[in-house]
């Protein structure tokens, strides 16, 4: 298997940048399943490897009563960085339904203390069977009504609970590449919807996350930091793999065997201004029990070795 030559190591103190990880770096990708440790192991382990923050991941897995869901996280010594919702905005007889869905997420963010809710557009194929689900390119018709959409939650969100709409471009959707994601920035109001920057989508993507930070730091309010393994997205490309079938051969790798460096990328976001959570993700759905905390603990020391090892609460929204 291909892998990226070793990073040099940035000597920055990324002190506007604050750590945390995710249950997708545990396996996990549902509400429930057979393959997903339960959510007190999840929580258990993230502790016991040095996080301080986490966010929510998919809805129903951590609890949804904000009371329980309180106790469970300050037991441990952790702390809520943002929620994750998912919804189809180019999808208008859909939006009653999305909308209802996103405000149970949005309101139990807020009752955690958060402001971002990371919102993840929906795949064209299917994620456990690579099944094309819907065509894989938008019409301008769609576009126009995904902007629209966008910014109407957007506001809602901000006006209603005080939390920041986040989309996160993904691999196998219709925000995947680096000229879909600069279309759903211009088709979008920044004071209502701007980008969780996803290092190892827009490297999926086949894009530049340098070249994001310097043209659109303005739009970057939440980041989740992963690496993709170079050699198995040769595979995905010639072989026209779905990112269920890319995880499973490994794409998703920990630092520093894949792209992006985690170096470089943690250096060019503490020149930003703003303070953002970085959120550790790296796809093992499905995986092995013992397999998450080690690659957690391991990637924790690597990230802290570049400077990101920040657990204070950012003030700025």
């Amino acid at each position: 298997m291909t892998t990226a030559s070793q990073p040099t190591i940035a000597r920055t103190v990324a002190g506007n940048l604050c750590l945390g990880s995710a249950p997708d770096s545990w396996g996990v990708w549902f509400p429930q399943d057979d393959h997903q440790v339960p959510y007190t192991r999840f929580l258990d382990e993230l502790a016991e490897a040095g996080y301080k923050w986490l966010e929510l991941g998919p809805p129903g897995y951590l609890p949804a009563d904000p009371q329980r869901l309180a106790e469970e996280v300050g037991a441990r010594g952790l702390k809520v960085s943002g929620g994750t919702t998912f919804g189809a905005l180019h999808r208008p007889r859909e939006w009653d339904e999305m909308l209802a869905a996103v405000r149970q997420v949005a309101e139990l963010t807020a009752a955690a203390g958060a402001h971002h809710l990371v919102f993840i557009p929906p795949m064209y194929r299917d994620e456990k069977t690579g099944a094309y689900t819907e065509e894989p390119v938008l019409s301008a018709e769609q576009w126009s009504a995904l902007g629209k959409a966008a910014n109407e939650l957007g506001k809602i969100l901000l006006e209603d609970y005080d939390v920041r709409l986040c989309l996160h471009s993904h691999a196998d959707s219709h925000i995947q590449t680096q000229p879909e994601i600069e279309r759903f920035l211009d088709e979008t109001d920044s004071r209502y919807a701007n980008l969780c920057l996803d290092t190892g989508h827009v490297a999926y993507g086949g894009g530049d996350n340098l070249d994001l930070i310097r043209r659109f730091s303005e739009r970057i309010r939440y980041v989740h930091i992963k690496q993709m393994d170079p050699g198995v997205l040769e595979q995905v490309f010639a072989e026209g793999l779905s990112f269920g079938e890319a995880v499973k051969r490994g794409v998703c790798v920990e630092p520093p065997a894949g792209v992006p460096n985690p170096a470089e990328v943690t250096e060019a976001l503490a020149g930003l201004d703003d303070e953002l959570f970085v959120i550790v993700e790296q796809d093992l759905y499905p995986c092995e029990p013992d397999v998450p905390l080690p690659i957690a603990v391991r990637t924790r020391e690597y990230l802290a070795r570049c400077g990101l090892s920040g657990t204070r609460r950012p003030e700025t929204r």
